[in-house]
């Protein structure tokens, strides 16, 4: 279980994500692809399977977290002006640099986030 910790004293839009490690060991597996995945759907979480050695899905885990903030964002969930919101921007000066980059269509080579 989630610690209730983490809920109470987080921002109410926190976002957590529920990371299965070692997928590349299939075989010995203890806990199923559904039974994770039950757990993450009852606990309000996202849930990713990911292999330290293979690489696969880690990078994806943090894509799919930044998206989840962004989203939240963008739909007045989460205001980064709010202190103690759980998410503040970053330097001033850097936002203005990104922020024409915002409004382009992404590449598909380079990241949205």
């Amino acid at each position: 279980m989630i610690s209730p910790d983490a809920r109470m004293l987080a921002s109410q839009n926190i976002v957590i994500i529920l990371c299965g490690n070692k997928k590349d060991l299939d075989a010995d597996r203890e806990v199923t692809f559904l039974e994770a995945s039950r757990f993450a759907q009852e606990n309000e979480l996202m849930f990713l399977e990911t292999s330290a050695l293979t690489g696969e899905n880690v990078e994806e885990a943090f894509v799919q977290c930044a998206r989840k903030i962004l989203n939240k964002i963008e739909s007045g969930e989460l205001d980064p002006e709010r202190m103690g919101s759980g998410i503040q921007y970053g330097d001033a000066a850097l936002r203005q640099l990104r922020s024409p980059r915002r409004a382009q269509a992404p590449n598909a080579q380079e990241c949205g986030c």
